[in-house]
């Protein structure tokens, strides 16, 4: 309820936040959600009062980084606490459906990390039970953070002022070199029980939705083929966040060489796919990219003009304008660091860059503002749920020899 403060303005009282997962992800939302109200008119403030993992000390240690009272080993504890109106949910795939379900179905808010789910039964089930939740007031939104990026929301801001005319080719790339070492442990996103895919999902999830995001545009049929480069990898002794280490079992006072396990997901995907706009489509998905660390890329041509994006350069936009003379025309490079610029006021001078956080701090900014406002925040669960339809029909293509499978949206 609305508070009054000693200025004699109304606020809002915070928004209470609780975490679920404690590593990579956690400590980034966990950033955001204390960074937000920093720098954005939220119309209220944010407390992060719990966080939960199964490591109570790690758990405890990640709590004290960010001044976060409660810690709870058992996530199911956080629905009945009675104090918290957003679960945000940073853990591996396999434990997003149960999570987000009960979430939603308590009356609890959800933000939860993508890809929605490790399967499309899954992300069936979490749309089903976010649509029952919107019919009380109580919202889900997928963690699609790059939409966020400044320069992808002004390249969509351009296609949708009709800069680009009719949109013929989309081009994405997601392109790391995360595991190209056949030495790297077996982390957990290498298991397909808990990650669903490899790069595929982890990947290949980001460029479809930025795809659909700036377009407009949603596939109608796939053709697409995957490789696992390294099918055996040693067992990790520890691991944090995107690092880990491995080790051989100790035997007559030397160290045993590594135990292995198979690796169950892809290294890498590629595909073609049609529009419902006509365009024709081409994707990748890598983790063995060599000298690519996050090279995010999307390109897209149409008939009055061309955008193009690499995260690895974030805070600039390529744009050719095709109805110049060709004297003038070509690429010309925009800094998407103006006023002007989606998110960009909030900020620096013009001219000074953000970063990666940034992507998540407007991504909790923006849902904290549709939540105060009463609106429904985007990307929601249906746009997760067409993603990972998309994802399906990718493996099934993969499958399948690359077969032509169609997407019925």
């Amino acid at each position: 309820m609305p508070v009054p403060t000693t200025d004699g303005h109304r606020s809002e009282e915070p928004l209470r936040v609780a975490i679920v997962g404690y590593s990579f992800m956690g400590t980034i939302h966990a950033q955001a959600w204390t960074t937000a109200p920093r720098f954005f008119d939220l119309g209220r403030g944010v407390d992060l009062v719990a966080v939960s993992g199964r490591d109570a000390d790690a758990a405890r240690a990640f709590a004290d980084r960010f001044g976060i009272a409660d810690v709870e080993t058992d996530w199911r504890a956080l629905l009945t606490r009675g104090d918290i109106d957003v679960i945000d949910i940073c853990t591996p795939g396999h434990l997003h459906a149960e999570i987000a379900i009960a979430a939603l179905d308590a009356g609890i808010h959800v933000l939860c990390e993508k890809p929605l789910a490790n399967t499309l039964e899954e992300a069936e089930r979490m749309n089903a039970a976010a649509e029952r939740a919107a019919a009380r007031g109580v919202h889900a939104m997928v963690g699609f953070s790059y939409r966020r990026t400044p320069a992808l929301a002004y390249a969509r801001r351009l296609v949708t002022d009709g800069r680009l005319g009719t949109i013929r080719h989309i081009r994405a790339q997601y392109l790391q070199d995360w595991i190209a070492d056949p030495t790297f442990p077996l982390v957990w996103r290498l298991d397909a029980d808990q990650a669903g895919s490899g790069a595929l999902g982890d990947l290949g999830a980001h460029i479809i939705d930025l795809a659909r995001f700036v377009t407009g545009q949603e596939l109608t049929g796939v053709s697409a083929l995957t490789s696992t480069f390294v099918t055996e990898r040693p067992l990790p002794t520890s691991s944090s966040g995107l690092s880990a280490t491995a080790g051989g079992d100790p035997e007559d006072g030397e160290a045993a060489e590594p135990l292995t396990g198979r690796v169950t997901v892809d290294d890498a995907v590629v595909f073609i796919a049609r529009t419902d706009g006509g365009a024709l489509a081409t994707f990748e998905a890598t983790r063995f990219a060599t000298g690519r660390k996050n090279a995010m890329r999307l390109e897209v041509d149409g008939s009055d003009g061309s955008l193009v994006f690499d995260f690895e350069r974030m805070n600039e936009l390529q744009f050719h304008d095709h109805t110049l003379p060709a004297e003038e025309a070509g690429f010309r490079r925009i800094l998407v660091t103006e006023p002007g610029h989606p998110y960009a006021d909030a900020w620096w001078p013009a001219g000074h860059g953000l970063g990666y956080e940034h992507t998540f701090v407007h991504e909790v900014a923006d849902l904290a503002r549709d939540l105060a406002a009463g609106r429904a925040p985007e990307p929601g669960f249906a746009d997760g749920l067409l993603v990972q339809r998309v994802l399906t029909a990718v493996s099934a293509s993969a499958d399948a020899g690359a077969a032509w499978i169609p997407l019925d949206h």
